[in-house]
């Protein structure tokens, strides 16, 4: 599929994408009219409230608490922190659509809607849609921290916890605007020629998907076991604006959290486990499936194929302990449910990116080892 083709249904899915929290982020002042609080519930209210706040042009209450403002926020040093925080915002919704647009055009020319590819393709962007969104939130974070006032205190820690904030809403927004980019993809493809799969020996993509897996399972088994989290979350290499990475640091390694069962429910600790065994099952069938889907299976490809299949076993892991373990799902309601989706996406691309390259490399060393591809075709 060419860029020409590819190109139209990511900008559709980029603007929609961006149109959509804009809007998300617009309708915080619904949330707060008794109306929408005794139709949804005062819980519910203000835990939707809190996922709106990081995509609303207004400012969370008490965010200039302790700081100098002469005139309060509507004038004096006020307006100018109003202002600065409105440009944090201006940049964090450019950057949803600049870092949308060029994984999408990727994703969908690699992988076009097409010869049974279109739950793979749509899987793929929608992923690619919540990292997009996550990687705005930091871009633009340094700008909303500013416009609190209090930029050089404990910088790290408060850009880590605005890196965590505003996920669930790209999970719900990311789908609607990866919906529409690949049905535009289906139309754009039409006429477009012959578009194969590559072919690739069986034994080279189970290879190629166990190489990625393991780089997956360092972090979710070996960085995330207890004693080691705590070690990078007190590493501290000096002071300053730049001490006290740890947070920062667990947000872009560690896939997870986990320790000995102990003297805890063992049946539950082996519900939070099979969490993390699913996220490694869906890695390894998705790197196995990808070179088999692609048109041509490249190290860009590879590499944001394996970044949107982390992100994806991370969110199937979190469903299944959110309904399985925690019982949100049937007690707390959809709020509850959704409250820990989107966690850990930061190191999804970090671990997912190192991953595709591992698997891209084992691949080719398979592929050339094994000679011309002979043998049963990867699905």
């Amino acid at each position: 599929m060419t860029y020409r083709r590819a190109v139209i249904p990511a900008l559709l899915g980029g603007v929609l994408l961006t149109a959509l929290l804009w809007w998300a982020g617009e309708s915080l002042q619904a949330l707060r009219l008794q109306g929408a609080t005794d139709a949804i519930g005062g819980r519910a209210a203000a835990e939707l409230e809190r996922w709106l706040i990081p995509w609303s042009y207004e400012p969370p209450a008490g965010a200039w608490a302790g700081v100098d403002v002469p005139g309060g926020p509507a004038g004096g040093d006020g307006a100018r922190y109003l202002a600065l925080h409105g440009t944090a915002l201006r940049i964090r919704f450019a950057a949803v659509f600049a870092f949308f647009l060029p994984g999408a055009l990727l994703l969908i020319r690699g992988l076009p809607p097409v010869h049974g590819r279109m739950p793979a393709t749509l899987l793929a962007v929608w992923t690619w849609g919540i990292v997009a969104g996550t990687l705005a939130v930091t871009v633009s974070a340094p700008w909303l921290i500013a416009s609190y006032g209090h930029g050089s205190y404990r910088f790290l820690p408060q850009l880590a916890s605005a890196i965590a904030a505003g996920r669930q809403i790209l999970v719900v927004t990311a789908l609607a605007a990866a919906a529409v980019a690949v049905l535009a993809a289906r139309i754009t493809a039409k006429g477009a020629g012959p578009l194969p799969r590559e072919s690739v020996p069986a034994r080279a993509a189970r290879s190629a998907a166990t190489a990625g897996t393991a780089v997956i399972a360092l972090s979710l088994v070996v960085l995330s076991y207890q004693p080691v989290a705590a070690a990078i979350q007190t590493a501290s290499p000096g002071s300053g604006p730049l001490a006290e990475p740890g947070d920062l640091l667990r947000q872009w390694l560690l896939l997870g959290a986990w320790s000995d069962p102990g003297g805890s429910d063992t049946g539950a600790w082996l519900l939070y486990r099979a969490a993390d065994a699913l996220l490694l099952v869906v890695v390894w069938w998705a790197l196995r499936s990808l070179p088999g889907l692609l048109t041509r299976a490249t190290v860009p490809a590879m590499a944001a194929g394996a970044v949107c299949a982390t992100v994806l076993g991370l969110l199937a892991g979190q469903l299944l302990r959110a309904a399985a373990t925690d019982g949100t799902g049937a007690h707390g309601g959809l709020p509850q449910l959704f409250a820990a989706l989107g966690d850990g996406v930061p190191a999804a691309l970090t671990c997912g990116l190192l991953a595709g390259i591992a698997a891209a490399v084992t691949l080719r060393a398979a592929c050339r080892g094994s000679g011309p591809a002979t043998g049963p075709r990867a699905p």
